[in-house]
């Protein structure tokens, strides 16, 4: 290979006088340097010259018996002789090159059966740390491009989270990003938190109240969910379980779309103040005609256990009622459809 290389190399010096000398070889049948120094009036070191060129070329090759004569070979023989060897070994680069394609081609099922079976693994994160929890928060609200959906259930938000929230959904909208939020009803008597909703919806964000909310959820670009890890028990440090997988995170997006729709609008000035009133109350006499004690029904319905009392002792006057079982029983013995049926109320 070596040999080819360097007759390569010589491939620029086939000038004008090596062309001219070749050409004159031909018409003499062989290469007879006085003669064709002669012939082409040029001194007879340039016609040595070019005979090594054409040499090199295999343009000029030894005569069969007789190797001191040198006689012009045709161009495509000359070009088979100099580079037959290169072309063989690029036929069998090409035969190795298309092997190995096809034996890695045949581990393409492989390949992509691994890669679903990592992307099933992959779809699912938990994270116990709540500071990487709210690091990873923060990274796909600076990401998000398009939407963010949340659920907040529990009623009144702190003020303090409040400030850090007006910060956050200012920052997500001024980019034309469209956010929508669910709290619960009880959310509405908190003076800061209207304040913020009146803030946000100045700005473009949208709120609307229900009366019971499953639990907290983040979704950003319908793409990435954000779930509260409850599987180690109340006193188990937060945590959070990152969902990517698109069928599930298109599910969460059904669940939200549904409580959305169901909810009513909140705004600061809400017109629907007396309406939410009466489902925040329809909401109770259920919870209390399933049995649920006057904890669970606040905590439920994100409101505290005074609060809570407190309407449970409007509703009891309603009913004309003596006592909180007399009104869960005059409730039930009024077989009212939307409340559901009474459980056992040692469940609670």
């Amino acid at each position: 290979m070596v040999a080819e290389r360097d007759s390569f190399s010589h491939f620029s010096e086939l000038d004008d006088t090596s062309a001219a000398a070749y050409g004159q070889a031909v018409r003499l049948g062989e290469f007879e340097r006085d003669v064709i120094a002669e012939r082409m009036n040029v001194p007879l070191r340039d016609v040595e010259r070019a005979e090594a060129v054409l040499r090199n070329l295999r343009l000029l090759q030894p005569m069969p018996g007789r190797r001191d004569v040198l006689v012009p070979i045709g161009p495509e023989v000359a070009a088979a002789d100099l580079v037959g060897d290169a072309e063989r070994q690029i036929r069998e680069l090409q035969q190795a090159v298309t092997s190995v394609r096809s034996t890695l081609i045949s581990l393409m099922p492989t390949y992509f059966e691994g890669r679903r079976e990592r992307n099933s693994l992959e779809a699912f994160d938990i994270v116990n740390d709540a500071d990487l929890v709210q690091s990873m928060i923060d990274e796909q609200r600076e990401k998000c491009r398009s939407e963010v959906l949340m659920v907040q259930p529990g009623g009144p938000r702190p003020a303090n989270i409040l400030s850090a929230a007006r910060d956050s959904a200012t920052s997500i909208l001024s980019r034309g990003v469209k956010m929508r939020t669910i709290y619960q009803h009880t959310a509405r008597s908190d003076l800061p938190t209207r304040a913020y909703v009146r803030d946000i919806i100045d700005l473009g964000g949208e709120f609307r109240t229900c009366d019971e909310l499953i639990d907290r959820i983040f979704i950003y670009d319908r793409e990435v969910a954000f779930l509260p890890d409850r599987s180690g028990g109340p006193e188990a440090a937060p945590g959070a379980a990152i969902v990517r997988e698109p069928v599930l995170v298109n599910f969460l997006c059904s669940v939200f779309d549904y409580m959305w729709n169901n909810g009513s609008p909140f705004t600061a000035e809400s017109t629907k103040a007396p309406a939410v009133a009466d489902d925040l109350k329809t909401a109770i006499v259920r919870l209390m005609v399933q049995g649920h004690k006057d904890e669970m029904v606040a905590r439920r319905l994100g409101m505290s256990v005074r609060t809570c009392r407190r309407h449970i002792a409007e509703i009891t006057e309603d009913l004309q009622a003596t006592s909180r079982f007399q009104a869960g029983y005059n409730v039930a013995a009024l077989q009212l459809p939307h409340l559901g049926p009474p459980v056992d109320t040692d469940a609670g």
